[in-house]
């Protein structure tokens, strides 16, 4: 396969190119004339990308990010332009478009205090179940989400403990759920779903617990076995849902870091008893700032060909956010949890990272590894990381300074919209192969003639790639630390 020699113009027109890089410019659309000028240039070494448009892998669920009590007051501190920006910069077509969330049920470590729905001990039947909490600043923010996306999204509800009377300590951290609530817990996620939906807000699932190997006695939390969450699932949440009108809600287990993946996948589907009401497994981030798990991904995926495998929190935890400078977020500084306090022989899990490199990384390892729903955590933060009730300061992708009326999009908003905005539900990842090895790439195909492909270049070096394996061939050039979307039309 060569350049077509006498239409050059013609295929760099079929291409759309947008670039975010270190040296400048955030998904920015890039020029006809360096489009036209990279098609013909052949001084240059072009480095072999070549698609597989006919071996295909997963289908694509969506991308997004976390509706949190946080969050949520945030967006309502803003003045009401301010506060609409927000809404359209990650839901409208022009903006992010996220086609993927993910909320809490009862309090999280970024409540501004802690909370449940089921406050009063001892209620069995739920009598006193309310979702009062949520109406300040949750629902609004979900609703105005809603009303700004043209295609709507997904949104995945997650509960970090149950309230403390159900529980085997009595305590909002740590702990178990008592057996002989097992039936109420179920219940509480129907009349939640039921709840939501008279709110004008439907779900698409529910993960089952966040974190069930908890978080070291910090906040929210209540501890699962894989046996235990399975026999919850299989005793209990599946049948509750699947009696009630909110049958079609979907269920994933685990929740929590990849490292521990295989354990909790050969408990899950097990048998086609265990099996039968998971959707699919959830799996977080947090056990490494480099290390994506493509093996534990790889092993969950073969444990259930046909179920989910969906990303649902990351974030640049246990760090303060920098305000104003984009540079930070390219530069080797961010540290996380196991920096300070990961037991001595796992410290090489956590260097100092760049939260650019470990977002456009992770989503990319992600994707070529079978992932097919990727989701962020808190979309909005303050200065200093909050508010958050246990003081556990993280990064959001947008961060606001209400007392100025302010917003900073940091350059991580916009390695999501490379993603989000332009890899749509139903899209499917397609096999590839790159023979610059310095170089990530994931490629999705939208139809038989419209592809997506990104690019992060982590290296010094400017790199020319050129796209085989397709009808025509294309040629792009990726500047020194970039991400790039590139959209073809074949």
């Amino acid at each position: 396969m060569s350049v077509v020699d006498n239409n050059i113009t013609e295929v760099a027109l079929k291409i759309e190119v947008y670039e975010t890089a270190r040296s400048g410019g955030n998904l920015t659309k890039i020029a006809q004339e360096r489009l036209s000028h990279w098609a013909e240039h052949t001084q240059e070494h072009f480095t072999d990308l070549t698609l597989f448009p006919e071996l295909e892998r997963q289908i694509i669920t969506g991308f997004g990010g976390s509706f949190t009590d946080a969050t949520a007051y945030l967006v309502h501190q803003m003045s009401h332009g301010q506060r609409q920006s927000i809404i359209q910069a990650y839901f409208s077509e022009d903006g992010a478009n996220y086609s993927m969330t993910r909320t809490h049920m009862n309090s999280c470590d970024f409540s501004r205090r802690q909370y449940s729905y089921a406050p009063v001990a001892g209620d069995k039947n739920l009598d006193h179940f309310n979702i009062e909490h949520d109406r300040d600043y949750l629902i609004p923010m979900i609703k105005a989400a809603l009303k700004c996306s043209v295609d709507g999204f997904k949104l995945i509800a997650s509960p970090w403990t149950a309230p403390p009377w159900m529980k085997d300590n009595n305590s909002w951290v740590g702990g178990g759920l008592l057996t002989e609530y097992y039936p109420t817990w179920a219940q509480f996620f129907v009349k939640y779903a039921h709840a939501y939906a008279k709110e004008g807000i439907p779900l698409w699932g529910f993960t089952v617990e966040n974190e069930p190997h908890g978080n070291g006695g910090n906040w929210e939390s209540m501890h699962f076995s894989p046996e235990q969450m399975t026999a919850f699932v299989r005793d209990h949440l599946g049948p509750a849902l699947a009696e009630s009108e909110y049958e079609h809600l979907k269920i994933l287990g685990y929740d929590q870091n990849r490292e521990g993946l295989d354990q909790w996948v050969s408990v899950m589907y097990q048998n086609p008893e265990n099996a039968r009401y998971f959707d699919g497994t959830a799996v977080h981030w947090y056990e490494s700032t480099y290390d994506y798990f493509p093996q534990a991904l790889e092993r969950a995926h073969q444990a259930a060909e046909d179920k989910f495998l969906i990303q649902t929190e990351a974030c640049c935890d246990a760090q303060t956010p920098v305000w104003g400078e984009d540079d930070w977020y390219w530069r080797e500084e961010a540290t996380d949890w196991g920096y300070t306090w990961r037991e001595p022989e796992k410290k090489y899990l956590h260097p100092k990272y760049a939260p650019v490199h470990r977002y456009a990384r992770d989503i990319i390892g992600c994707l070529n590894h079978w992932v097919d729903g990727w989701i962020d955590w808190n979309m909005v933060l303050d200065r200093q990381g909050g508010p958050n009730w246990f003081e556990n300061w993280c990064v959001a992708p947008v961060l606001v300074d209400p007392d100025q009326d302010a917003i900073y999009m940091t350059p991580l908003y916009y390695v999501m919209c490379h993603f989000s905005k332009f890899i749509r539900p139903g899209f499917v990842v397609i096999q590839h192969s790159c023979a610059d090895q310095d170089i990530m790439a994931t490629a999705v195909k939208a139809d038989e003639s419209r592809f997506v492909v990104v690019l992060f270049n982590p290296t010094q070096e400017l790199k020319h790639i050129q796209i085989n394996g397709i009808e025509k061939i294309h040629r792009v050039a990726i500047k020194p630390q970039a991400i790039q979307t590139i959209l073809i039309n074949n």
